[in-house]
């Protein structure tokens, strides 16, 4: 049986606007408006006590974020999910405007940027991840949004009331708007908690801690959300009908509690 019900898709250009050969789309406006709300959310964090790190200190940190989240994000997803077309095309890994940008690999651009800057600056590294993790489910939100608004990485087929027809997809079959799913476990969900984390001092005090509850909420939310996204098509179901998404969110749970169990030891000692 069929869904009763289907919510049309929103007819919603993924450029925002056009001037001559110049477009500004709602994904790189997602990728800035992420950074912009995120620094601003870091430095009002980075006033409060204990802090280890100047509120100007966090413009600077910003560039080194941006950095990171785009050569990783971009080197994440030509290694994970197309090498074979990036060996052939090498010309078009620099080719952004064309798409293709990687969550796992992002983190771990952003990882290796924060912790170069905290040894340069002399700040403690978890110190830094505890501030980058509380904001980066504001990034998460708004590219889940974006990736709806463009039509791209939808669920699989479904007939429950919600179900979308997206116009990219081939088959027109009513999937569902994982985007939506992830936006709201990755975004909202995930931020409510690191929020509740963070905002106790006595938490602020465990360095590790809110980066490891972001690391391993966001490896599970995505892990679950897998089963209602459909796998890249170049891709399919990778090993035990799991997607490259599940492969790579799960060592994250277990890298997540890891960093929670640390913090929480260093503490009593």
């Amino acid at each position: 049986m069929g869904p009763v019900f289907l919510i049309p898709f929103p007819a919603i250009d993924p450029t925002l606007v056009s001037i001559g050969p110049i477009s500004i789309r709602w994904y790189a406006l997602a990728y800035i408006f992420g950074l912009l709300i995120g620094w601003r959310y870091v430095r009002a964090l980075a006033e409060k006590n204990p802090s280890h790190i100047k509120p100007q200190q966090i413009d600077d940190l910003l560039v080194w974020i941006t950095l990171g989240v785009i050569l990783g994000g971009r080197l994440g997803y030509v290694i994970f999910y197309k090498p074979g077309y990036f060996i052939e095309n090498p010309e078009s890994i620099l080719q952004l405007w064309n798409g293709g940008m990687s969550f796992h690999g992002g983190l771990v651009g952003c990882i290796l940027a924060g912790w170069a800057f905290a040894k340069r600056s002399g700040i403690p590294a978890l110190h830094i991840g505890d501030l980058c993790g509380a904001a980066g489910p504001i990034g998460l939100f708004l590219g889940r949004l974006a990736n709806f608004v463009n039509g791209e990485l939808w669920g699989r087929a479904s007939d429950l009331p919600w179900a979308m027809i997206f116009p990219a997809d081939r088959l027109s079959i009513p999937r569902h708007p994982s985007q939506l799913y992830e936006a709201f476990l990755e975004g909202i969900i995930l931020f409510i908690v690191c929020w509740a984390v963070v905002r106790r001092e006595k938490f602020r005090h465990m360095h590790g801690l809110t980066f490891g509850v972001f690391i391993s909420g966001y490896g599970a939310a995505r892990f679950l959300i897998e089963f209602a996204r459909e796998p890249d098509a170049h891709l399919g179901y990778i090993f035990a009908g799991a997607t490259m998404g599940q492969l790579l969110s799960l060592p994250m749970v277990l890298v997540g509690v890891f960093f929670i169990i640390r913090a929480q030891h260093a503490n009593k000692r």
